[in-house]
């Protein structure tokens, strides 16, 4: 991908700053969400329900959320998605006022808040091409920025705020959120209209749902971006499970050392994605996806041998970093490459095998530990992302990527999940 000195499209200001706003919320939730639930309940199982209510949406109906949204108006979706958030968090914010609040309600809140996730993140995803022309240097510009402030409003921003806000009434925290939801759905509205995709013959939803997520299992190039959040989750959510235990009995640090390991982790990915334009443009997008994916490989490894927590807050800013990188890149490429009528499910199809994949991290990080040592789950990580590094390094060469692109321009939509472009090297595996 080339440089590109042109300036971003108006409208991307508004959709960033809806973004930036609605981000902040969700870093509020985020933290007092589980906080609040501790106030209704000390039991371990209530608590993890109102964790996992938030997921499953993604579990659920990913490919078919992608499916409607590449039916729908994707601006309207936005809009309609965010003001409905914003009348749904008056629900539980009422009922804590009034002392009713309960973990059913709760729970149903954070499934519903996930489900509008759903459509909000793929009719964004599916949108910002659209606005930006799907010009790959533009795409990677504002796919920077957005990352960036996403990171730094619901990571280090929101979170602090939450449980601040929490201390002055358990309803306060929920009517920030539904604020912030719903100045975002005014910003959207305004963002100007994007064409709708050119209808494709009448078939069922589950039939398109289908073809979605066939166009990523036949071309190597989308499987090789999918495959890597993929694999990616297993070994982050199985460092995760961890992290907590081997930073308090290997490391010594306390619950202020822990956040501050956090923080390292969330500063590497702020500066990811603020480089990840430069690396593209030096190395070329392929072997950019390729060196960050090593590099969060060979960061992990120095987590898990870190004899101290000075090196391992080292090696969480590098693992950051990478993953910063990675989550600018990736999504950009697929965002130029991939169909305007295809976009919603291909999302929603790469988003769902990653949300799919994290439950089996945690097992595998909590059942490595228990086994072996609080060590184990850090070395079996970097060696899966090693070797998941090794396995897509030739699915998104930048031989790959280039024929990619170059079909992307000559309007080569290849639909109902045949392989984009029709050079040897993109051809269905």
């Amino acid at each position: 991908m080339t440089s590109d000195s042109r300036k971003l499209p108006t409208g991307f200001g508004r959709l960033w700053t809806a973004q930036t706003v609605s981000s902040f919320g969700d870093g509020v939730t985020h933290a007092a969400l589980p906080l609040l639930a501790l106030t209704l309940t000390r039991d371990p199982m209530a608590l993890a329900v109102v964790t996992a209510a938030g997921t499953l949406p993604w579990l659920l109906f990913g490919v078919l959320g992608g499916a409607l949204v590449d039916r729908w108006d994707r601006r309207r979706t936005m809009w309609v998605t965010d003001a409905a958030r914003a009348v749904l968090l008056a629900i539980p914010a009422a009922a804590a006022a009034l002392d009713v609040l309960g973990i059913p309600l709760l729970a149903a809140v954070a499934f519903l808040l996930g489900l509008g996730g759903l459509f909000f993140d793929t009719a964004a995803t599916a949108y910002l091409p659209d606005l930006l022309g799907r010009d790959p240097a533009l795409l990677e510009r504002a796919n920077s920025r957005l990352r960036g402030t996403q990171t730094a409003a619901s990571g280090f921003a929101g979170p602090p705020a939450g449980s601040a806000l929490l201390a002055l009434g358990r309803a306060v925290p929920l009517l920030a959120d539904a604020v912030s939801f719903a100045l975002s759905a005014l910003l959207v509205r305004s963002l100007p209209a994007a064409p709708r995709p050119v209808p494709q013959a009448r078939e069922s939803l589950l039939r398109q749902a289908r073809a979605g997520a066939a166009h990523v299992f036949r071309n190597r190039l989308l499987l090789g971006l999918a495959l890597r959040p993929a694999v990616g989750n297993i070994a982050f959510i199985a460092v995760e499970t961890v992290l907590a235990l081997f930073a308090h009995d290997r490391l010594g640090t306390g619950t202020f050392g822990f956040g501050l390991l956090l923080t390292a982790e969330a500063t590497g990915g702020l500066l990811g994605a603020g480089i990840a334009s430069f690396l593209g443009r030096r190395l070329g997008t392929g072997t950019a996806l390729t060196c960050t994916a090593a590099v969060e490989g060979l960061a992990v490894l120095g987590l898990a041998a870190a004899p101290n927590p000075y090196v391992a807050g080292l090696a969480l800013a590098v693992c950051g970093a990478g993953m910063g990188a990675t989550m600018v890149l990736a999504p950009s490429l697929r965002q130029a490459i991939v169909p305007a009528h295809l976009m919603g499910r291909v999302a929603s199809t790469s988003r769902m095998l990653a949300m799919c994949a994290a439950p089996f991290g945690a097992f595998l990080g909590g059942w490595l530990a228990t086994t072996y040592d609080v060590r184990t789950p850090l070395y079996a990580a970097s060696g899966l992302l090693l070797a998941m590094t090794a396995v897509t390094a030739t699915m998104t060469s930048n031989r790959r990527v280039e024929a990619a692109l170059r079909a992307a321009a000559l309007g080569d939509d290849a639909p109902h999940g045949s392989a984009i472009g029709s050079s040897p090297e993109n051809r269905p595996v």
